[in-house]
C-alpha cells in the first residue's frame, strides 16, 4: 500500500511538472525567467508576453489538466461498469452526438442562425455540441433503465453513435466547403477552446463531475464482484449504472463541447493506471486515473507544438500516437482484467 501511495504521489508531482512545462514551452519562445516574473506579477499586464502566458498558456494548461482527468475517470468507470477493456467515453456515442450538434450549426450558419451569430461564434458551437451530447445521453439513460444487461447498453450506445455519424454525413453533403473545413478543424480537438473568461465556468463543471465520480468509489468496487454479488450486498445495481452513465455522459459532453471529440485518453489512461499500480481497487485506482489523465493530456498538449515556431499539430493527431500502443499492448497481453 505504501508503494502504491508513493506511485500516486509521483504521478501528482509529474502533473505539476508538466503543468509548468506547458507554461514555459509554446510556439513563441519566452525566457523562463520572464515567465516566472509574469506568474509572480513583476511585469506590466499589457505586455505581449504577459498576454500570451496569462490569456493563452494558463487557460490551455488548466483546460488540458481538467479535460484529461475527466476523460480518464469516465473511461475507468465505463470499463468497470461494462467489464470491457475497450469501453471508453466515446463508445456510447456521446462524442458523436456532440459532433452532430456542431454539424447542425455548421449547416445553418449560412441561413437564419448564421445571420444571427455565425459559425465562428464560439458560444454557438459549444451550445450545439452540448445539446447534441445531452440528447444522446438522454437516450442512453433511457436504454439503461429498460435493458438489464450492461453489454446490451454498450451495444445500443454504439448503434446510437452510428446513427449520429450517419446524420453528420448527410449534413456535410449540404454544407459549403468553408463550413466543412471549420467543422473538420473543430473535430481535430484542441485544449485552446476554453478562453480565460470561460475557464472558471468550465472548471466548475468538470470539478463537479469529478466530485461525484469520487463518491462512486465504493459502488464501483462492489460492481467488480459482479451484479449478483453486488445485489446480495444490498447495492442497487440499476441505480448505480444510471448514475455512472449520467456522470460519464456529463463529463464527456462538457469536454467535447469545449475541446472537440478528444480521442484515446479515456480509453488508454485507465489501463496505464492499472499497470502502474497493479490493482483494480478503486480507492487507489480512481485517484491515480484522474492524475494520470491530467498528466497525459498535458503531455499531449505539449506534443502538439511543432518545434522552432513551425505551428501546431491537431490534438487528435497526437493522442492516438500515445493511446493506441497502450490499448494494443493491453489486448495482446490480456491484463486488463487482473485484480489484486
Amino acid at each position: 500500500m505504501k508503494n502504491k501511495g508513493a506511485i500516486c504521489i509521483g504521478i501528482a508531482i509529474a502533473v505539476i511538472i508538466l503543468f509548468f512545462c506547458n507554461l514555459f514551452y509554446g510556439t513563441i519562445s519566452i525566457p523562463a525567467a520572464a515567465v516566472m516574473d509574469i506568474l509572480l506579477g513583476r511585469v506590466p499586464e499589457k505586455g505581449v508576453w504577459t498576454t500570451i502566458v496569462l490569456q493563452s498558456r494558463i487557460p490551455q494548461a488548466v483546460t488540458a489538466l481538467l479535460s484529461g482527468s475527466a476523460l480518464a475517470v469516465s473511461g475507468l468507470m465505463l470499463q468497470t461498469l461494462f467489464r470491457n477493456p475497450l469501453a471508453g467515453p466515446s463508445i456510447l456515442g456521446i462524442s458523436n452526438g456532440a459532433s452532430l450538434g456542431v454539424a447542425v450549426i455548421m449547416l445553418y450558419s449560412g441561413g437564419v442562425l448564421g445571420a444571427a451569430a455565425g459559425f465562428s461564434n464560439h458560444i454557438i458551437i459549444v451550445l450545439g455540441a452540448f445539446i447534441g451530447a445531452s440528447a444522446v445521453l438522454v437516450l442512453i439513460l433511457y436504454f439503461a433503465a429498460k435493458v438489464k444487461s450492461p453489454v446490451l447498453v454498450l451495444i445500443l450506445g454504439i448503434m446510437v453513435g452510428y446513427v449520429a455519424s450517419s446524420g453528420i454525413s448527410v449534413l456535410n453533403a449540404y454544407a459549403s466547403a468553408d463550413n466543412i473545413r471549420s467543422y473538420v478543424m473543430w473535430g481535430m480537438g484542441s485544449f485552446s477552446g476554453v478562453q480565460s473568461a470561460q475557464l472558471s465556468f468550465y472548471a466548475g463543471l468538470i470539478c463537479l463531475g469529478l466530485f461525484f465520480s469520487i463518491l462512486l468509489i465504493k459502488p464501483l468496487n462492489v460492481l467488480l464482484l459482479g451484479d449478483n454479488y453486488a445485489t446480495n450486498l444490498g447495492a442497487n445495481v440499476m441505480q448505480v449504472r444510471i448514475f455512472i452513465l449520467l456522470i460519464t455522459g456529463f463529463l464527456t459532453a462538457v469536454v467535447t463541447a469545449f475541446c472537440g471529440p478528444v480521442t484515446f485518453i479515456g480509453l488508454a489512461v485507465p489501463h496505464v493506471a492499472r499497470m502502474v499500480l497493479g490493482t483494480s481497487n478503486q480507492k487507489l485506482l480512481l485517484p491515480a486515473t484522474i492524475l494520470s489523465g491530467a498528466a497525459l493530456a498535458l503531455l499531449c498538449n505539449m506534443m502538439t507544438i511543432i518545434p522552432f515556431g513551425k505551428g501546431l499539430l491537431p490534438l487528435n493527431a497526437v493522442t492516438p500516437a500515445l493511446g493506441a500502443p497502450i490499448v494494443i499492448y493491453v489486448i495482446l497481453n490480456n491484463k486488463s482484467g487482473n485484480q489484486s
